[in-house]
């Protein structure tokens, strides 16, 4: 009967250090973005939108799991794929120009 305890009291701990993060990361945000609520709000709930720059993109959603990079004459072309599903595929796949988002591809 004990054993039971324990597992209670662990699932306690693992969302009292959950919520922590979850506190510490949103007071960080905040710190780099100037205390705007509205970006760090979107940042937190890991959504993307358009003229997102690639740092912002970086603290919603992390590292891209690939990227490819296409340098033209008057601008720089990147696409950052998230959540492999196979050779060469990707549920999502996000556009940026000039270091901005500019449009992504997310199936399902």
């Amino acid at each position: 009967m004990i054993w039971y305890y324990w597992i209670i009291i662990s699932l306690f701990a693992l969302i009292f250090f959950f919520v922590i993060y979850l506190f510490a990361k949103r007071n960080r945000l905040l710190k780099k973005y100037n205390n705007d609520k509205e970006i760090v709000g979107w940042i937190m709930h890991r959504k993307i939108w358009l003229g997102q720059t690639k740092e912002q993109l970086l603290d919603s959603l992390g590292k891209p799991v690939s990227s490819s990079q296409q340098v033209l004459k008057t601008k720089i072309k990147e696409q950052w794929k998230y959540a492999k599903t196979g050779k060469n595929r990707y549920n999502l796949k996000v556009s940026i120009e000039d270091g901005e988002v500019v449009g992504w591809d997310k199936k399902n």
